[in-house]
C-alpha cells in the first residue's frame, strides 16, 4: 500500500509540474520584464538604475546586469602585474577618472565598459578628447560631484562642460549621479562609520562611488590592484606610486596616511578599504594583486 501511495504522489507531482510549464501562465515572465527585454527569450533583462541621470535628457541608466566585472584600481600596484588579459576577459570593466590604458595594456588591459569620474577629473578628460571621446566610443561615463558643480537647472560648471562634450560627440553615453544618489552615498558612509561625512571633514573617493555602482550592476566583482586597509601599516610593504601612470611621483601609502589623518577635505582611503572588506563578506567581491580576503 505504501509503495502504491508513493507512486501515486510522484505521478501527481509530475502532472502538476507539466501543467505549470505548459499553461499560459508560464508566459507571464515575458510580460513582466523591463521594456526592451522582450522579443527574444535569450535577451538580457534591462534594469533601470534611478540614481544615474543621462546627459542631457535626464533619463535613468538602463542596462543589463554584468555577470562578471573587473574594477581596476589606478594604483601603482598594477605596474608589472601582467593582469591585462585577465581584466579584458571579464564581461564588464570599470575604470576610474582619467586612468589610461595606452602604454599599460599588458598590466591593465584595453577595455573600458564604464568609467566613473570625479568632477575634478573632467578637465583632465577634456584635455585628451581624442582618446576618451573618439577612440573609446563604447565607454559609458558616470560623473559624480557636488550639486553646485553638477546642477542641471542652474547649470553648474561641470555640467555645462558635459553638455558641450555631448554637442561635439553626440554618440557618447554620459550620466551624472543624481543629488538623491549622492545623499545616499553619504548615508552609506555614515551608517558604516558612525560619522557624518561633511562634519568629519571627509570627501568620498571615486573608488567609493565605483564600488557602490559595481555592487548594483555586477553579480561577481574582481577588484584589481587595491590594497587592504592594513597594508600601509605593515612594515614590509613595498613602496609604489599612488597612480600607475604617474611613476616616481606620490607614494601610495604616504598619500593614504596623509588623507586619513587630515582634519578637512580628506579622502578616507584606509577607512573605505576596511568597509569594502566587510562588504566582500556579504557580496561576491574578490581582491586580487595583492590578494586579500574580506573580513
Amino acid at each position: 500500500f505504501q509503495v502504491r501511495l508513493f507512486l501515486t504522489l510522484v505521478c501527481m507531482a509530475v502532472v502538476a509540474v507539466l501543467y505549470i510549464l505548459l499553461s499560459p501562465q508560464a508566459s507571464l515572465r515575458s510580460c513582466c520584464q523591463t521594456p526592451g527585454a522582450q522579443g527574444s527569450p535569450s535577451a538580457p533583462t534591462l534594469l533601470s538604475f534611478q540614481g544615474y541621470s543621462r546627459v542631457p535628457d535626464g533619463k535613468p541608466l538602463e542596462r543589463a546586469l554584468c555577470r562578471h566585472c573587473a574594477v581596476v584600481s589606478s594604483s601603482g600596484q598594477m605596474l608589472g602585474s601582467r593582469l591585462g588579459q585577465a581584466i579584458d576577459g571579464q564581461e564588464c570593466v570599470l575604470r576610474m577618472n582619467h586612468a589610461p590604458t595606452t602604454s599599460y595594456e599588458e598590466d591593465v588591459g584595453t577595455r573600458s565598459t564604464i568609467r566613473v569620474v570625479s568632477h575634478t577629473s573632467v578637465p583632465l578628460l577634456l584635455k585628451n578628447q581624442p582618446y576618451f571621446f573618439q577612440q573609446s566610443q563604447e565607454t559609458l561615463y558616470v560623473i559624480w560631484g557636488p550639486s553646485k558643480k553638477m546642477n542641471r537647472e542652474k547649470s553648474g560648471t561641470t555640467y555645462r562642460a558635459l553638455l558641450k562634450v555631448m554637442e561635439m560627440y553626440p554618440h557618447l553615453q554620459i550620466y551624472t549621479l543624481t543629488e538623491e544618489k549622492m545623499a545616499y552615498c553619504d548615508d552609506v558612509f555614515q551608517n558604516e562609520t558612525g560619522k557624518n561625512r561633511m562634519k568629519s571633514g571627509s570627501f568620498l573617493s571615486t573608488g567609493w562611488f565605483t564600488m557602490i555602482l559595481a555592487m548594483e550592476l555586477c553579480e561577481q566583482i574582481y577588484v584589481f590592484g587595491m590594497v587592504s586597509d592594513n597594508y600601509c601599516r605593515e612594515k614590509n610593504h613595498s613602496s609604489v606610486p599612488y597612480h600607475y601612470f604617474e611613476k616616481g611621483r606620490l607614494d601610495e601609502c604616504r598619500m593614504y596616511l596623509v588623507h586619513e589623518r587630515a582634519h578637512r577635505a580628506g579622502h578616507r582611503f584606509i577607512t573605505e578599504k576596511a568597509i569594502f572588506s566587510r562588504w566582500a563578506k556579504r557580496r561576491n567581491i574578490i581582491f586580487t594583486h595583492p590578494s586579500w580576503a574580506g573580513g
